[in-house]
């Protein structure tokens, strides 16, 4: 049977790939916002400020900070990417979230397993590479995207496999068999979730995977924290009971709390992960899970898959990083399971 050998928790936010210098593009972007999540809050810029902003946050914004911060966060995926090539697993499933890349407001489904023969990860267009350049995010084009169009080779069997399982397990999972097109036919290239892991962590390393996409942004059918733990024991379940000798990683793509950074709940939740301690991960209460935020659900899915393989979670590192005297910013997490 297949063994589930390796577990990888990673951010994957802009900033990291960002200069310092150049964080201050996305601070703008977070005045202008007028829902900004905190806790069980939703406010405009000016009223985050006035709620907790000032002094405190500023002497973390200045040019120096944030480049200290970002070069702790290039050592920490360096070392991540060097520790799950190292390890050297058959196969990946990746677990992240969907941002209107493949899914949009005419289909949104909570969970979704690809179960095509491959995905693709196509360059930016002249005009994607235009708008990046005019939102000043043109150093970051591509940390998600590659240069040239790429294929990615799919688990199928897998995919396929896990997808029985949870239909066993009375979960309603989208399967979805082939990329998502446009209206004019061309191919929707595989998300940033994704992608990331592919070109940042593996260098493009072409892994076989299996991508595992949840609704973790988009009301109303975001799933809860416990039903996403639940459904990473089904996925766990279908790994062991898969006839293979095939070694597998477990990838979570994304979080943790961002676009305002809350240390305390960061620390909350990484400890409840490292400390196996599930019953915090699935009685958070759902409101907790809101904006870029929502994506530590990722997280808690894999915890899920990994439950029962005896894997402990190393945190290599946690940095929280500001870019607005309101505390606005991402919250940069970094872990392997072992």
């Amino acid at each position: 049977m297949a063994q589930i050998a390796y577990g990888v928790g990673t951010s994957h936010g802009p900033l990291l790939n960002l200069p310092p210098a150049e964080w201050e593009v996305r601070a703008n972007f977070d005045r202008a916002q007028i829902d900004l999540a905190l806790r069980d809050g939703t406010y405009t810029y000016e009223e985050l400020h006035k709620h907790r902003g000032g002094p405190h946050f500023a002497k973390f914004t200045t040019l120096d900070e944030r480049t200290a911060r970002h070069t702790r966060c290039q050592q920490g995926l360096d070392q991540l990417g060097d520790k799950l090539l190292a390890a050297d697993p058959d196969i990946m499933v990746v677990v992240g979230d969907d941002q209107h890349e493949w899914f949009m407001e005419d289909k949104q489904p909570s969970f979704s397993v690809f179960c095509g023969d491959e995905i693709q990860n196509l360059t930016l267009t002249e005009e994607e590479r235009e708008h990046k350049i005019k939102i000043g995010r043109g150093s970051d084009m591509y940390s998600y995207r590659p240069l040239a169009d790429q294929a990615y080779p799919v688990a199928k069997d897998l995919s396929l496999h896990i997808h029985q399982q949870a239909v066993e397990d009375e979960f309603d999972v989208a399967a979805c068999m082939k990329q998502p097109t446009d209206a004019d036919g061309s191919i929707r290239s595989v998300g940033h979730a994704i992608g990331f892991i592919y070109r940042r962590l593996l260098r493009d390393k072409p892994v076989p995977v299996v991508p595992v996409l949840l609704n973790t942004f988009y009301p109303p059918n975001q799933p809860t924290p416990k039903r996403c733990y639940e459904f990473g024991k089904s996925i766990g379940r279908a790994i062991r009971s898969w006839k293979s000798d095939a070694r597998i990683a477990a990838v979570a793509s994304g979080g943790i709390s961002h676009f305002v950074v809350d240390e305390e709940w960061d620390h909350k939740m990484l400890g409840a992960f490292k400390n196996g301690d599930v019953e915090t991960l699935i009685n958070e209460p759902n409101i907790m899970f809101r904006s870029g935020s929502s994506e530590t659900k990722n997280w808690i899915c894999v915890a899920g898959i990994l439950e029962g393989s005896g894997l402990k979670m190393d945190l290599l590192d946690y940095v929280p990083c500001y870019r607005t005297d309101a505390g606005t910013g991402s919250g940069m997490a970094f872990a392997t399971w072992s």
